[in-house]
């Protein structure tokens, strides 16, 4: 029997600052949005072109606390964590759906201030990966499949 994998790994950078509330019994949410780049090669013309995706993140506890105090729009960060589907009655009493993902870890990637752009030499291994590098890769882009 086949066993279920719910993992999702993103690099990207926050849309906006991040939002902090907390529950009714204390405990915080803070929630984010990164986007995401795509690149791809647009088949017409063999220019490679990049296409962003957006992403809603939602942290809890004192992971959330952190985000919430450390992290502005711009700033590039690194999420590990799971996709979970949310049904809600809206104010309007319309049934509401969406798909958002649960931050196992976030990563801030790049220096204090710093926003879009660049690492600032911190590399992003997700939990539970090898410690491979890039330089372990003896390929060109041309060899990944996707």
């Amino acid at each position: 029997m086949a066993a279920n994998i719910n993992r999702v790994v993103l690099v990207g950078n926050l849309t906006r600052d991040p939002e902090l509330r907390h529950t009714p019994a204390g405990m915080a949410v803070c929630s984010l949005r990164i986007a995401v780049n795509t690149r791809r090669k647009d088949s017409s013309t063999g220019q490679w072109t990049e296409k962003p995706n957006y992403f809603d993140i939602t942290v809890w506890g004192n992971q959330g606390e952190s985000c919430a105090q450390y992290l502005a729009k711009g700033r590039p960060v690194a999420v590990d964590g799971r996709l979970e589907w949310r049904e809600w009655d809206a104010q309007d009493g319309t049934k509401r759906q969406a798909v958002e993902i649960i931050a196992d870890s976030v990563q801030f990637l790049g220096g204090r201030g710093e926003g879009a752009g660049g690492d600032g030499g911190n590399q992003f291994v997700p939990a539970g990966a090898s410690g491979g590098s890039d330089a372990d890769f003896q390929g060109s882009d041309d060899d990944i499949p996707f």
